[in-house]
């Protein structure tokens, strides 16, 4: 593809983005077991309604959508830095084991600890930074091999599940309060769960517009941009800081939601490239974009029963994953 055709197409998905948001929030509000029109969601919001869809839109549906927007934005937005930083297209903060790392920490504040819920997101950033770094550094050596980072991840993925079966098990008394958020998913969730998050997720949001440039610098390669005047190491152990907040962020309130950081950067990256100018908010949309519609229709499609939103994005970004993996030789 050359610069003309990608600045075209870098337009036209520009252009596409908002309205495809619009169309998706939308979607999230109206569609459901009770559907609800446009005009009686006007209604609700000019206050020239008070019916049950007032309660059904104000404190069902709104919160839990943006929820999914802040959610699907964390996510891909962590995803699209590790791609970055690890040099690894297939990195992605549930595949790698980073949401693992957090969601653990998470679970054992939930199980052990649960008068410190409040303490949730923190928890959840430490345990995904500690696994991050840890992730690196096995993966090290003379660089980030891309299938060092897969089978590291994997490992500590398998690690960090056998620690956290064993924390349910020993405090399986309050394992039942856990289990739903182990599926991943935003069932249940409320204005409560929006202020828990909204603060972490939108600052951790904002710093990621001051991740562009060093992430950019750092696609040149580590000696280029140490040419450049850059502190490639100081960036890297910044820029994955900012992912794993990113990720507890999202943990601490949708569980393990997987994929999403997979998917929407790397599809991102397909169409419009490797700048992260573009790559970085365009991923945030996408993100938002993917996790209002998937729980959409997990929550409608399957009526009577609501199917956790991390079900079905696994259902579907499995295939995904193995298609990238054989694309790119790693199972050959």
């Amino acid at each position: 593809m050359n610069i003309e055709q990608r600045s075209k197409r870098r337009k036209w998905v520009i252009l596409a983005v908002p309205p495809l948001l619009l169309f998706v929030s939308f979607f999230g509000l109206t569609y459901g077991s009770v559907p609800i029109t446009l005009t009686e969601i006007w209604n609700v919001f000019t206050g020239t309604e008070q019916s049950v869809h007032q309660t059904i839109i104000l404190d069902l549906r709104l919160p839990r959508m943006l929820i999914g927007l802040l959610v699907g934005a964390c996510l891909a937005v962590a995803g699209a830095l590790l791609q970055g930083v690890m040099k690894n297209p297939l990195a992605d903060p549930g595949i790698i084991g980073v949401t693992a790392g957090g969601g653990l920490m998470a679970s054992t504040t939930m199980l052990i600890l649960p008068q410190f819920s409040y303490l949730l997101p923190i928890s959840a950033f430490i345990g995904a930074f500690v696994t991050a770094m840890v992730i690196y550094f096995l993966a090290w050596d003379k660089g980030a091999s891309p299938l060092k980072i897969i089978l590291a991840g994997v490992a500590i993925n398998a690690l960090l599940g056998a620690v956290q079966n064993g924390i349910m098990v020993i405090f399986s008394d309050r394992v039942q309060s856990v289990i739903p958020w182990l599926s991943g998913g935003l069932n249940g969730r409320s204005w409560y769960h929006l202020e828990f998050m909204a603060p972490y997720a939108l600052v951790g949001l904002a710093l990621s517009i001051l991740a562009i440039k060093p992430a950019n610098l750092l696609q040149l390669g580590d000696d280029s941009a140490k040419l450049l005047g850059q502190k490639v190491e100081l960036q890297r152990f910044l820029l994955i800081s900012l992912a794993a907040f990113l990720a507890g962020a999202a943990v601490s309130v949708a569980g393990l939601i997987g994929f999403v950081g997979l998917v929407v950067p790397h599809a991102i990256r397909l169409l419009i490239g490797e700048d992260y100018r573009y790559l970085l908010p365009l991923s945030a949309f996408g993100g938002a974009i993917l996790v209002v519609l998937a729980d959409t229709v997990a929550r409608s499609w399957f009526d009577p029963i609501e199917l956790p939103v991390g079900i079905l994005l696994a259902a579907l970004g499995a295939p995904f994953f193995l298609y990238l993996l054989k694309k790119r030789g790693l199972m050959s």
